[in-house]
């Protein structure tokens, strides 16, 4: 597993993910079995979806009596119990998505369950039956109700993702900051037809881990989705062994080769805001200015925290390079021949290159993010 870590620097819930490909849940079909059938070639799945109270269970009854595919059971707490210690076998990163009327039942599985499991709020569901009690899609309407479930969880100390479809809620990027800003640690959100431009919008809104899901079956679509921001990319009707072990496979030959497998483009090739690793110096007119503009940052802060955040590492130096330091140097894949000649003086190789360049992102992240939660704390 530690090969897979060094390969993608990807954790959920405290554990390596072995691949940044998921199983998303599909209600009566996706559980611990169907998992492990496919568990060589996925990294995280969250089986389900699982109704956990009265009037869930009540409407999960109902929904099968006219030919739904659901989970039926009397005892939630047994039948999830079951799942989860079935896939205790696997390295699969578990979750279980998760159907409830009030905040107290979500809470109720947590302290049964602990961290052994995310717990992921199905906001997603629209069968008329799971809208009618509250949940589902409910939830994206009625944000203040996903807000209270998403602190209940937390309240239990465990990692919670929130199932959203694209284009319910009023705003989307607003939602993914109000969930985040309650606790929340991944998004995971059926883009629908909206594709990698919402993707962007919500990366740029959060530092929340993204998860992209809908129609991502091939390579060239996982790629579209990782280089505007998604960290995974999850299948659910078409998650067969195959294309699971073909996407799986392909993705790991480019994390080998490339050295970020979700490496954003360059901001000024439609990028989002982790591309500010790839930027130079605010000397002109372009994509820069406003993107800072946007998240508050001054040009001179901006300075002061890149040339701050490579110190001591292989990219803090560059003399050759048109600012002086690798730190304001593009993406590896766009033609440069002073930073080639000073990587290749240096030692330093195209993927470790890049593997710096996503460490500086990640402190950027931190920079923009971090400091807007303790801004929103001491106020």
């Amino acid at each position: 597993m530690m090969e897979a870590y060094d390969r993608f620097e990807l954790l959920i819930n405290d554990r390596i993910v072995k691949t940044p490909v998921a199983i998303a849940s599909m209600a009566g079909i996706v559980d611990a079995a169907y998992v492990l059938e496919r568990a060589d070639h996925v990294g995280a799945a969250f089986i389900g979806g699982y109704s956990i109270d009265a009037p869930t269970l009540e409407a999960s009854r109902r929904m099968a009596g006219e030919g739904r595919k659901e989970f039926l059971y009397d005892d939630p707490l047994e039948a999830l119990g079951r799942e989860i210690d079935a896939l205790k076998q696997s390295d699969v990163v578990t979750g279980l998505n998760l159907r409830g009327s009030t905040p107290a039942s979500f809470a109720g599985v947590a302290r049964a369950f602990e961290d052994a499991v995310v717990y992921e709020i199905d906001a997603h569901c629209r069968q008329p039956a799971m809208l009618k009690i509250g949940c589902g899609e409910y939830l994206l309407r009625h944000p203040a109700k996903l807000v209270e479930i998403v602190r209940a969880l937390k309240a239990e100390d465990v990692t919670v993702s929130v199932k959203i479809r694209a284009g319910i809620a009023a705003d989307d990027a607003a939602l993914a900051r109000t969930v985040w800003k309650a606790g929340a640690d991944i998004l995971h959100v059926d883009l629908m037809d909206f594709g990698h431009n919402k993707v962007r919008q919500i990366r740029n809104a959060s530092p929340l881990t993204l998860i992209a899901n809908n129609s991502i079956t091939t390579f060239d679509k996982a790629m579209d989705a990782f280089s505007h921001g998604a960290d995974l990319v999850s299948l659910a009707r078409k998650s067969d062994p195959w294309t699971l072990a073909g996407l799986d496979a392909a993705i790991a030959r480019s994390a080998e080769e490339g050295g970020w497998y979700n490496a954003p483009k360059q901001l000024c090739r439609g990028g989002d805001i982790r591309a500010l690793a790839f930027c130079c110096m605010p000397v002109k007119a372009c994509p820069l200015l406003p993107a800072l503009e946007r998240i508050g940052l001054s040009r001179d802060d901006y300075l002061k925290f890149k040339q701050e955040a490579v110190k001591e590492t292989p990219i803090e130096d560059g003399k050759s390079t048109c600012f002086g330091s690798l730190a304001w140097c593009c993406k590896i894949s766009s033609p440069c021949m002073f930073r080639n000649m000073t990587l290749e003086k240096k030692g330093l190789s195209a993927r470790e290159y890049m593997r710096c360049k996503h460490h500086l992102a990640e402190k950027i992240m931190h920079r923009i993010f971090d400091e807007e939660e303790s801004a929103d704390e001491s106020s």
